[in-house]
């Protein structure tokens, strides 16, 4: 019985992980993001110029999507480049899929 349970709170703790990953990729500003992001790390002001739009906005959806998990940071100098967690990307020789553990979504050039 007690096994069952750990495997019941393993399969609740999943769904509630790949549910806030699901909820940051809810915009189309977020996904915009993400697929700028797949070919190289990014400044705010890079992806500001790329999306054309406000650094304040970018600058928020950057948030929601680190402290979902989605992407990470590395300081250059003053520079904060955004990338694609790795564990969350999946390289292939085409395209380029978010494998979130509970399902995988396909991003498209």
């Amino acid at each position: 019985m007690a096994e069952s349970d750990s495997v019941a709170k393993q399969v609740q703790a999943d769904a509630e992980v790949c549910a806030s990953y699901l909820k940051a990729l809810g915009d189309a500003n977020r996904l915009q993001i993400m697929r700028a992001l797949r070919s190289s790390p990014l400044t705010v002001t890079d992806l500001s110029l790329l999306l054309e739009s406000e650094m304040a906005n970018v600058s928020h959806h950057l948030r929601v999507l680190f402290h979902a998990g989605l992407v990470t940071t590395q300081r250059d100098g003053k520079f904060i480049y955004y990338q694609i967690h790795r564990d969350i990307v999946r390289r292939k020789t085409v395209s380029s899929a978010l494998d979130l553990g509970c399902c995988r979504i396909e991003m498209q050039a």
